[in-house]
């Protein structure tokens, strides 16, 4: 089949949905790859680029729509686009089936496949084809460094001749994707940073990352912060109102606050109020992620960047990963290019639309004529429940001694057994070995004995360490090997030179061991 990508007419959008690099990667499926002009230029690919790469260039939009069979772009459709969709063909983008019900209700008439990136599942298997994430990712970044290029001191704190500069105080608003790469990239540019979140389960992950995490004097505190899917639910009133306060708390140390709480298809909630803007010092910034579903801001303005009477800049752009192209544009024809794989298992160029496939079926809203959205929630394999075992009888003291009398001449009666079978070995030894190696046997038995247990009251964690001290042992077993080596014996001499082989092994391993430890604890 033929998979086509048409430049994308949304005012500002320069992101494109194939790369000259995905397009080899979808040929290998089998698939023929075309693009319209032009359709890469603001992503930083030419033309020749694809052309290089094997892919066909055609002049426009229109032509492009006719020859694909399965078209990939980046934002939903306008209104021209899905005239020009079709039966039978498959549009892979980024839709809102809630926004665009409409266009998903028309795109079914019509018979053609929808399938929406943002409704990719967020399972495991699905990481891969999880465009939000990557765009999320992308939009946490650059937002720090939108809030760094507005304002007007270092990140980080130095001490000059000229004075201390104290380091920027950044508070970041939600820990998912966004937040998380928000949080790397604050606290890698030296900012004392602070993250809030309603899942308890990301404050190890903020906490690892170098960030402090703003935890709640609530009894009922996140408690119901998750949901279904790896987005957080909504908060109760009362939590609510304990996250408000906090925040007001916060508001006059904070200089840059990031805000990136949002749950798909709802509108984003109101987390820092005009009050809290307002006890902001002057020259403070916040970046509100969310300005495309109203704003977490109370004051955003979606696509613009306002200051208030306080002076402080509030950023409510809602194209961040369009600023970063180039490396927008290689992750989602990524996420696509996986997507596809899915969809040719194969590799021979023909789509299996398999609607049994948790994957497939989730990011599908409209197929075979019908509107499948919203899909049903994906299969998570049961676990098998481990079998209870049954509670232990309570048992009176005198069958508790019972028990423990009999344990002690079941190990007593092993213990004599086993101390008679070897006392019978050593006896018959010695009755048909000279007495020279009786001498050096029991050495050996009482030396193995001693090793023994030394080595098994040595924790697990110090076994490493333990290595270095036996190269020690194992250089004496080469010296007394080298003696036994010139024997007139050939077994002695054999096992003079196994001896030797082991101990060598033994040292050679050793010191490579440790030094690998200590490498551990180098500054690199």
């Amino acid at each position: 089949m033929k998979i086509g990508t048409p430049k994308e007419i949304f005012e500002g959008e320069r992101r494109v949905a194939m790369t000259p690099e995905s397009a080899a990667a979808l040929q290998k499926l089998g698939h023929d790859c075309v693009v319209e002009t032009g359709a890469g230029a603001e992503a930083g690919f030419s033309d020749a680029d694809y052309k290089a790469a094997g892919v066909e260039v055609v002049k426009t939009a229109a032509a492009l729509w006719k020859a694909a069979d399965i078209v990939a772009k980046v934002r939903a459709p306008d209104a021209t686009e899905m005239k020009r969709l079709r039966e039978d063909q498959t549009l892979i983008s980024f839709f809102s089936p809630v926004a665009d019900e409409a266009k998903m209700q028309s795109a079914a008439k019509k018979g053609a496949t929808v399938v929406a990136m943002e409704m990719i599942p967020r399972i495991s298997r699905a990481q891969k084809m999880d465009a939000l994430s990557s765009m999320a990712n992308i939009a946490g970044y650059r937002a720090v460094i939108e809030a760094g290029n507005n304002f007007g001191r270092f990140f980080t704190g130095q001490i000059t001749a000229a004075g201390k500069v104290p380091p920027a105080k950044v508070l970041v608003v939600g820990a998912g994707v966004a937040g998380l790469a928000a949080i790397g990239t604050s606290t890698s540019l030296g900012a004392i940073t602070y993250a809030f979140d309603v899942r308890p389960e990301v404050a190890e992950q903020v906490e690892s990352m170098g960030a402090e995490f703003v935890y709640l004097d609530f009894e009922e505190e996140q408690q119901d912060g998750s949901s279904s899917g790896g987005y957080a639910s909504v908060s109760s009133p009362e939590f609510r109102e304990a996250q408000l306060a906090k925040f007001r708390e916060l508001a006059p140390e904070m200089d840059i606050v990031i805000t990136t709480a949002l749950i798909p298809n709802r509108e984003a909630p109101e987390l820092w109020t005009e009050d809290m803007v307002k006890s902001m010092k002057p020259g403070s910034v916040i970046v509100d992620l969310a300005a495309e579903k109203g704003g977490n801001c109370k004051l955003t303005v979606a696509d613009e960047k306002i200051v208030t009477e306080n002076g402080v800049t509030i950023i409510g752009y809602t194209d961040f990963p369009s600023r970063m192209a180039t490396q927008s544009s290689s992750l989602y024809a990524t996420n696509i290019r996986h997507l596809m794989t899915d969809l040719t298992p194969e590799k021979d160029g023909v789509i299996n639309h398999d609607m049994e496939d948790d994957v497939i079926r989730g990011a599908t809203i409209a197929h075979a004529k019908e509107v499948t959205f919203p899909p049903p929630p994906p299969k998570v394999a049961a676990i098998a429940a481990a079998p209870k075992k049954e509670a232990a009888k309570e048992l009176t003291p005198e069958e508790k001694r019972a028990e423990e009398v009999a344990a002690f001449k079941a190990q007593t009666k092993n213990q004599v057994t086993l101390l008679a079978i070897g006392g019978a070995l050593v006896l018959l030894a010695g009755l048909y070995t000279p007495a020279s190696f009786m001498q050096h046997f029991i050495v050996f038995v009482l030396s193995v004995f001693i090793g023994f247990q030394v080595i098994w009251g040595v924790a697990h964690s110090l076994h490493t360490p333990l290595m270095a001290v036996t190269n020690a042992i194992s250089s004496i077993v080469i010296l007394g090997a080298l003696i036994q080596i010139g024997s007139s014996s050939g077994v002695i001499t054999f096992l003079a030179i196994f001896g030797i082989f082991m101990a060598a092994i033994n040292i050679f391993g050793g010191f490579l061991v440790t030094r690998r430890m200590l490498a551990m604890f180098q500054k690199s």
